[in-house]
């Protein structure tokens, strides 16, 4: 793997011995700030059939919200994140933290669906803060642990998402839905606030286009193979995980099972695997480097789609098969990531190819999973996540 000490950062802060433990407070401080603004963007999914009994439609009427939300994201990652290499980011997570806070209190008041809908959309496009908070830290952080302080933020993104789907349920049944919308509100504001102040100061950047990150994507991922085969690998990972894991419910709540929705909604407490593995992966990459890790990662995914298959029939095996599909997940993530923020001299832009490139492969294969359960069951899911898998590896071999 490269090393990131050839690639030019604009930091003023170098991280030394000296202020390790102010640079670990940061670290803490922006883990927590990225769990809490990834949550938004799944916020509304637990929420869908209190949204739906308050506005008098069908949970069904109103899953669209939730789909807001991704092409939200999308649109915040393509011309928000690649920022981080032409905008002083303490300014940026402020302004966006401000926009997130806003468009939440609004959807917390939100008349309709419509209202709602495009309160998420908002809010969802400026939450990408965390996108922009990577790079900083994997560019402060000494060389020899700067995969396990990537893998310390990765850590707090998906105990956020987890949060988001388990503890926004559970606060939403109790309370009501406009609650946990008002809750994210406050949250985001006082941690992107005060992030913001913390983070540390950057040197004055050459002026040039706003959006000239957005038009260099192509030609940044075709001048770098390692960040080309980052993109593709971890789109491969994701789509197998999104695959399976969108699909989930609907196995749990239909005759297979007969379980009710907050009962499997609970399955969400298994992502929380991928926080505890996390350091475990940002310790063996710094150790062994990104490629050996990303490997056995595929190999644990692969291992996990028979055993979803065979949890189509046997709940224990779901269990196992939600633990291993995690830790690969993650434990590929961390890899990937400190690869393609060490790769180039754009850190910030890089970042935003690989996050792109790994949202749309889940996003395509959520897509063919909900039409394989459709014709197929639960083994046509299963099947497109194995097919996910053999593409993300086998499309990268090829190239050296």
């Amino acid at each position: 793997m490269p090393s990131a000490t050839t690639t030019a950062h604009p930091l003023r802060t170098p991280v030394r011995d000296g202020n390790d433990a102010s640079h670990t407070l940061l670290l803490v401080l922006i883990a927590a700030c990225t769990g809490v603004t990834a949550a938004n963007i799944y916020l509304a999914a637990p929420l869908l059939p209190l949204i739906a009994h308050d506005f008098g439609a069908t949970p069904s009427g109103v899953a669209w919200i939730a789909s807001v939300a991704q092409f939200g994201y999308a649109a915040g990652l393509l011309f928000f994140a690649p920022l981080g290499d032409n905008v002083d980011r303490r300014r940026l997570v402020g302004a966006l933290s401000l926009v997130t806070t806003a468009a939440l209190v609004a959807g917390a008041a939100a008349g309709g669906t419509g209202t709602l809908a495009a309160a998420v959309l908002v809010a969802s496009a400026a939450t990408v803060v965390p996108q922009l908070l990577v790079p900083l830290v994997a560019a402060r952080a000494p060389a020899d642990r700067r995969a396990r302080h990537v893998a310390a933020v990765i850590a707090g993104l998906f105990t956020g998402i987890v949060a988001a789907r388990v503890l926004g349920g559970l606060i939403g049944q109790a309370f009501g839905w406009r609650v946990v919308f008002a809750g994210a509100a406050v949250l985001t504001a006082v941690l992107g606030l005060a992030t913001a102040f913390a983070l540390p100061t950057e040197d004055p950047r050459p002026r040039r286009p706003l959006f000239s990150g957005l038009t260099a994507l192509p030609g940044l991922v075709g001048r770098s193979p390692d960040l080309w085969r980052a993109c593709l690998r971890q789109a491969g990972m994701y789509g197998a995980w999104s695959a399976l894991w969108t699909s989930l419910a609907l196995l749990l709540t239909g005759r297979s099972y007969g379980l009710s929705t907050a009962t499997a909604g609970l399955f969400g407490l298994f992502g929380l695997a991928a926080s505890a593995v996390a350091p475990l992966a940002g310790g063996l990459v710094d150790r062994f480097g990104a490629a050996r890790v990303v490997r056995s990662a595929y190999l644990l995914a692969a291992a996990s789609v028979p055993l979803f298959w065979l949890g189509g029939h046997v709940l224990p095996a779901l269990f196992v098969a939600a633990v291993a599909v995690h830790a690969a997940l993650v434990a590929s993530h961390v890899a990937n990531q400190t690869l393609a923020l060490t790769t180039t001299s754009a850190p910030a832009t890089a970042n935003t190819a690989y996050v792109v490139g790994g949202f749309a492969g889940g996003a395509i294969a959520s897509a063919l999973a909900g039409t394989a359960f459709i014709h197929w069951g639960w083994g046509g899911v299963c099947a497109v996540a194995g097919l996910w898998l053999v593409l993300g590896w086998g499309t990268t071999a090829v190239r050296r």
